[in-house]
C-alpha cells in the first residue's frame, strides 16, 4: 500500500512534492483547481509535465484529483449538471497533461428529486465523460456517508453505478473510511472489516477499487454524517485501520489521508498510520 495525504498546491507543484517527501509519503492528492466555484482556468501543460517529473523523482506515484465539491452529476437543475460534468472533465483532462492516474469525484445529491431519474442522470454523465477519457486516467466514484439524498452512499449503488456504465474499465471506486462508517459499515473490528470487503467484492469486485481515504470519525456508527478525525482517535480506532490495512483488499492500492488540522496534526496521523502499517508488516 501506497500512503500519502491531500496536498495543498497554491504555493506551486514544487512544494507540494516536498512537502509530501518530507512526510515520507509515497502518493498525494490535489485539487486540480479552486474547489469551490464552477470556473476553470486554462490548463498549464508545461507546469503539469514538470510536476509530472518531480513526483516521478521523488518515487511518488501513483497520484490523485480530487474534484470540486460543487459537482452534482444527479441534480434536478440542468445547468448544474452542465457545469458538473464541465468541471469533470476539465480535471480528467488536468491527469491527462500532468500523468495524474485517478480522478477522484463525489457524484452529488439527489435532493427532492425522484432517485430513478437522479440516478439515470449520474449514469448519463459517467458515459459522457467516459467516453473522452483519456488512456491511463480512471474517474474514481467515492463513496458518500449517505446522509440525506447524497449518491453512492452505499456499496450496493456504487455496484449499480459500475455496472449501468457497462463495466467500463476506466469507471473505479474510492472507499473513504469515515463515509462508510458513518453509512453504516462497523469497520472497528477484524469481523467487521472482513464483511464489508466481501459486500465490497460481492458488488464491485475488489479491483475496481483502486483507491482509499483514510480518515477516522467521531460520529456514531450510521450516523450519515461526514466529519473526518484524526486516525486512532476516533470510532473506527487503531484496531479498525489495523485490519484494513491488513485486507488483501487494500494490497497494492493507495491510500489518502483527509485528517483536519496543520501540518503538525498531518504529521501525528501519518505517523499513527505508519505505526500501524509496521505492525502489520513486522
Amino acid at each position: 500500500m501506497r500512503l500519502g495525504l491531500h496536498t495543498r498546491v497554491g504555493a506551486g507543484y514544487d512544494a507540494a512534492v516536498a512537502y509530501a517527501q518530507r512526510l515520507g509519503c509515497t502518493t498525494l492528492q490535489f485539487f486540480g483547481g479552486n474547489p469551490k466555484t464552477y470556473r476553470v482556468t486554462p490548463i498549464d501543460r508545461p507546469a503539469l509535465q514538470r510536476f509530472a517529473a518531480a513526483r516521478a523523482a521523488a518515487g511518488i506515484g501513483p497520484v490523485a484529483i480530487h474534484t470540486s465539491y460543487l459537482i452534482n452529476l444527479a441534480s434536478e437543475d440542468g445547468k448544474t449538471v452542465v457545469n458538473s460534468l464541465r468541471l469533470l472533465k476539465n480535471d480528467l483532462a488536468i491527469a491527462a497533461a500532468g500523468d495524474v492516474a485517478y480522478v477522484n469525484t463525489h457524484l452529488g445529491s439527489y435532493g427532492k428529486r425522484d432517485r430513478k431519474d437522479g440516478f439515470a442522470s449520474v449514469v448519463a454523465a459517467l458515459d459522457d465523460a467516459l467516453a473522452g477519457i483519456a488512456p491511463g486516467v480512471h474517474l474514481v466514484m467515492e463513496n458518500s456517508a449517505g446522509s440525506g439524498q447524497l449518491c453512492g452512499g452505499t456499496i450496493e449503488e456504487l455496484g449499480a453505478f459500475v455496472r449501468a456504465c457497462g463495466n467500463h474499465p476506466a469507471l473505479r471506486v474510492c472507499l473513504d473510511t469515515a463515509h462508510s462508517w458513518a453509512a453504516g459499515y462497523q469497520i472497528d473490528s477484524r469481523e467487521g472489516v472482513e464483511r464489508f470487503f466481501e459486500l465490497v467484492d460481492r458488488e464491485l469486485g475488489l479491483d475496481r477499487v483502486v483507491m482509499f481515504h483514510f480518515n477516522d470519525t467521531q460520529i456514531e456508527l450510521g450516523g450519515h454524517r461526514d466529519r473526518h478525525w484524526h486516525i486512532g482517535e476516533g470510532n473506527i480506532g487503531v484496531e479498525g485501520f489495523r485490519a484494513i490495512v491488513a485486507h488483501p483488499g487494500v494490497q497494492g492500492k493507495i491510500a489518502i489521508l483527509e485528517t483536519p488540522g496543520e501540518d503538525e496534526d498531518d504529521l501525528r496521523n501519518v505517523t499513527t498510520l505508519r505505526r500501524v502499517l509496521d505492525g502489520i508488516t513486522a
